[in-house]
Formats: C-alpha cells, structure tokens, sequence
C-alpha cells in the first residue's frame, strides 16, 4: 500500500463497511478496492457525471460510511459528506462482498449491484480468457472506472497479470492518439462515442496503430460502420456483451473472431450459461454475476440465479449471438444508462404541463439521446427556459433532453401506458423537420 493510499483509507475500517471514491481515473481506485478486499470492506465508485441530488441519493441507499475522492472533487466531496451512515457495517453487506457498482439498469430507480470477491476472480478469469491476455500486453485505459466495463473488462484483468497498464483520467482523442504511437499498447477498451471521436478525428487516417493487436467494445449496439473504420486500418474490433449486474462479461467475440462474425456481440464466456426467453430476451446464469441488488426487495436473479437483462437477442447457427434490440425503455447515450422516468419525474407537476414522456432518438455521435415530448393544459404556454434550468440542476448533463416537442397528446396501449414505440416515431419525424439531429 503506497503512502497515499495509507493517508487516505479510513484509520479502523471495518469489516462489511462501504467506502466510496469519487475521482477521475486512476491506479489509487485498483489499490483501493485490493485494500477493501484485504479488510472485508467494500468498494463504491460513484459516477462523478451525477447531479450531486444523484450522488447523495445512491450515498444514503447504500448506507456507506466513508467517502474518499481525488483533489478536483473536494468541494463536491464535502457537499456529499452528510449523505454518510455513521460509522458500522452497512445492512445488507455480508462476508466476501467487495464491489458495489450502481447502475440506472432497466428501472427508473437506480439499483447497486453488489458483486464478491469470488465474482470478480471469476469475471477477470473470464476476462482473460475472452481477449486472450497476457502479462506481455499493454491495455490503455480511457473508460470511465466507476462503470464495471471501464474497471473489470480490461483493467482489472491487466492489474491482476501484471501486465502494462496505462490509465488516462479522461477520455481524450489527442491523449489516446499520443499513448498509442509512442507507448505502444496491444488493445484499449472503446465505447462506439469514442470510437466515433477517433474516427472522425484528423489524426485517424495517418495514426500508427501498428501496435494494437485489437481493441474491444461494447455497452450498446456498435455500429458496423465503425467495425469497419477499425477493421480498414488492420485493428480487429472484439466485443464483450454484459451489464453493472453481470460482471460484465457474458458474451464475448474474441479478437480472433472479429472480422468473421461483424455485427455479432459473440458467444458465451467462460462459465457463462445463456439462454432466451420466449421474447428473445437474454437471460445469463454465471459466477460473475451480482450476488443482489444492495438493500433492495427482489434481488435481482430469479429463484435459479438466471438474471434477465431487458436485451433482445438472435441466436445465429454456430451459437453466435447478436443483439438487436431491448425489451425494455432504457436509453443508452454515449454508454451511460438513463431511465425515462428519472427525467419524467422532474417534469409531471411543472406549469403548464399536463403530461410527458420521454424516449431515446437515434443520435450519430451518442447512439441515443433523451427527447422529451410534453402535452399543455388547453391554454397554457410553457417557459422552456426555466425548465431546462430546473433539470439542469437536479440531472446529470447527459440526462438533459436534447430536445422539448409539444404535442396535442401522447400515444396510449389499451391500458393506457404512454406507447413508447409510436411515440419515438412520431418524434423521430418532428425534429428531423425541425431541422434536429436523429
């Protein structure tokens, strides 16, 4: 333990007490949830994208006691700081629990997934086995850690081997083009927005990418044109399929498999059973799954432990799995998760706002975007401005809809939910009209 990390890691920790971080990336996170692991603790990174509302919110859900942070999130940190449980072990925590990662999932309210050390020994194993790491790889690292894919695809597995590991704080085009031609990595772990920012940027078409074997993806459909940008410059584009509850690798296509298999998000992991529900759903059985959810009433897994991940998939001869939809209303902009009613609750009630609703339109750099259609009361005008102010404050930036339509009414089911599916139609034609991106 380095001398920074023994001034920051709480003097008495107890056994089955959370401790949060909130920071940019960096190795002190990997030796912060070894030091959690080696005291019975937990580790809790938080989302530092989150309205302070946010964090706040998941701080007193989790019931943690103890909030490290990085030197650029002192004022936050200290704004968060009465949000802790006093100090104790934490209900719903057991022996052998390490990580809880929280996550919008497939729900409006945010659930932590609660994963062990077991876990996540076996979802590093799985890990290695899908890329084919080794200690002689170098990984560049620029996803966010606080994610599970940004920590435990890559990341982790490298820290484990003893293999070179580069951790940029941030994503950052130039950053990413430097560390690849004068470090010379093997692989780096990439979400399609950030493998879009490559792609488009001015460096692309003269970059020495020589040095990577491969570079993986993952935590949305990838868009084949992208697959391709990869592959037209001889960097094969692997995949890992999963979410925060599964540890995440569950479905993985191989380095190896890339180029035969575009459009396919793989096959199962090492020790990963998969299955479909009648829908096309994606139901996984696995060791890396979550244990639970923290402090929640369902768990999260069924009787049997499958957990039903809201995805729908097709089954390919050869056991090839591609994902073509979800079953579901989640939103995935950019790789981060954003339930409709997390924006829809802030809005029911302001003036002038009879009803609203919220669905993703298809977006050329984040995949997806929130849009937010709104019905009036008959007479009434609505201040966008001063809505957008009261969200702003209360929301993630990513949250924030790109767009307010005002329609004369929502689309309904015979049971009166908000049709989801006609209402995204509808919206996709009114703002590509209006001159808006879709």
């Amino acid at each position: 333990m380095n001398g920074l990390l023994s001034g920051l890691l709480p003097i008495g920790l107890r056994e089955r007490e959370i401790v949060a971080w909130l920071g940019l990336n960096t190795p002190l996170q990997l030796q912060l949830l070894d030091a959690c692991i080696a005291r019975g603790a937990v580790l809790m990174p938080l989302n530092w994208r989150l309205a302070p509302a946010e964090l706040a919110a998941q701080l007193r859900h989790a019931g943690a006691t103890h909030l490290l942070h990085d030197p650029g999130h002192a004022d936050l940190a200290a704004a968060l700081r009465p949000a802790l449980a006093p100090p104790g072990p934490a209900d719903g925590i057991e022996t052998g629990d390490a990580l809880l990662v929280y996550t919008s999932g497939t729900t409006g309210e945010p659930k932590g997934a609660l994963h062990t050390v077991a876990g996540i020994a076996a979802n590093v194993a799985a890990a290695v086995d899908a890329q084919g790491l080794t200690s002689a790889d170098r990984v560049l690292a620029v996803l966010p850690m606080f994610h599970a894919g940004g920590l435990a695809i890559q990341v982790l597995p490298a820290w484990r081997l003893g293999a070179g590991l580069q951790i940029h704080p941030r994503f950052d085009a130039e950053a990413w083009f430097d560390a690849v031609e004068q470090w010379r990595p093997t692989t780096s772990l990439l979400v399609p927005a950030v493998m879009r920012a490559l792609v488009e940027h001015a460096r692309w078409p003269g970059a020495d990418l020589s040095s990577l074997r491969f570079v993986n993806s993952g935590s949305q459909i990838v868009p084949r044109a992208l697959i391709e940008a990869f592959h037209a410059r001889g960097v094969p584009v692997a995949q890992v399929y999963g979410a925060s509850e599964t540890g995440p690798v569950s479905l993985v296509l191989r380095p190896e498999e890339a180029r035969a298999q575009v459009g396919c998000v793989g096959r199962p992991a090492l020790g990963v059973q998969v299955r479909l529900g009648p829908d096309g759903e994606i139901l996984l059985k696995a060791p890396n799954l979550m244990r639970r959810y923290h402090r929640q009433v369902a768990t999260g897994l069924d009787a049997e432990g499958w957990f039903a991940t809201g995805d729908l998939a097709v089954e390919h001869p050869g056991g090839w799995f591609e994902v073509v939809g979800r079953s579901r209303e989640l939103i995935i902009s950019g790789g981060e998760n954003i339930h409709p009613d997390s924006i829809e609750q802030l809005v029911h009630g302001w003036p002038g706002i009879a009803e609203a609703a919220v669905v993703g339109l298809p977006d050329e750099r984040w995949g997806e975007v929130p849009v937010l259609a709104v019905v009036l009361h008959p007479g009434a005008t609505l201040d966008e401005a001063a809505l957008r102010t009261h969200l702003a404050g209360r929301l993630a930036r990513f949250k924030l809809p790109r767009h307010v339509v005002r329609l004369d009414g929502l689309p309904r089911t015979a049971l009166g939910k908000v049709a989801r599916d006609p209402l995204r139609r509808d919206l996709v034609g009114r703002v590509a009209r209006a001159g808006g991106e879709t």
